[in-house]
Order: structure tokens, then sequence, then C-alpha cells
């Protein structure tokens, strides 16, 4: 998974779940904690993302990650992006399946 896609995968988990810890974070991407550590950080300093006290917490010490504005309008470019990508990834794999299609049909009718 690239960093971008990790980057995508954290914003998208903290617009629906801003209580997540960073080890509920970790998990959900199956990465290090070290390396949750390190994205939430980055995303902090760039200010696509800040930490908020999470007042409806039980623990008090509990911290909510908030999608700043300019986070959502970045999630909404790598979304975009990602689609495009994604769009781009189906229809070469729909190309290749007809080539194949094609060879498989012409592999047959030559044993005939």
């Amino acid at each position: 998974m690239t960093n971008q896609e990790l980057e995508y995968k954290v914003l998208k988990l903290l617009e629906n779940k801003p209580e997540l810890t960073q080890r509920q974070l970790a998990e959900a991407l199956g990465v290090s904690l070290g390396k949750t550590h390190y994205l939430v950080k980055s995303l902090i300093d760039i200010g696509w993302i800040k930490l908020d006290n999470f007042q409806k917490s039980e623990n008090k010490w509990g911290y909510a990650y908030l999608l700043t504005p300019k986070g959502i309008v970045e999630k909404s470019m790598i979304t975009a992006r990602f689609l495009k990508r994604k769009q781009d990834e189906y229809c070469q794999l729909r190309k290749e399946i007809e080539q194949l299609k094609k060879e498989v049909k012409h592999q047959t009718l030559n044993q005939d």
C-alpha cells in the first residue's frame, strides 16, 4: 500500500470515527503502530487533521482526530485520483481479459 493510499485510509477512518486511537488505526490499516504514529503526526503537521479532546469519551484523556477544512479538500482530491487510477486499471484489465478470451478461442479452434 502506498503512502497516499494510507493517508486516504487514515482520513476516511478518522472522518467516520474521530475517536479512534492510533492503536485501533494501526489495526484497521494493517500497519505497525510506529508507522501509524508517523502518518498521524505528518497529517497533523501538514494541517489535514487536528487533535482535540474527545468530550464524550469516558476517558477524559482521550483525543479525537478531526479533519480540518484543508484535510477534507485533500481527501476529496485523493479520492478523485484514486478513483481515476482504479478506473484506468479496470479498463486495462477488461482489455487483457478480452485478449485472453480471444487467445483461448483461437487455441480451441486450432485444436479441432
